[in-house]
């Protein structure tokens, strides 16, 4: 009975543990944690181009922002090719 116990134990821990994985994979994906990085390297491109005193600087941090959403929207491509081509195993 106790090895039962322990097995429906351990079962239930990687269980836990598969939810937590499934949640952290859902943010790492989710366009709100895409738009939340380009609003806040918006704000850290367009606060430091201020503070360097670059003419219209909000304008000019909208450039480094698409960039990075960008790179973001196609590294999944660039992903699969590499997991699909370049993988050594």
């Amino acid at each position: 009975m106790e090895v039962g116990k322990s097995l429906a134990q351990r079962v239930r821990v990687i269980e836990e543990r598969n939810k937590r994985v499934e949640r952290d994979k859902a943010w790492e994906t989710s366009f709100t944690r895409r738009g939340l990085l380009v609003l806040f390297s918006y704000l850290a491109v367009g606060l430091y181009l201020q503070a360097i005193n670059v003419d219209r600087p909000w304008l000019n941090a909208i450039v480094p922002s698409l960039g990075f959403l960008l790179s973001t929207l196609t590294l999944p491509f660039f992903k699969s090719l590499w997991q699909k081509y370049l993988r050594h195993q």
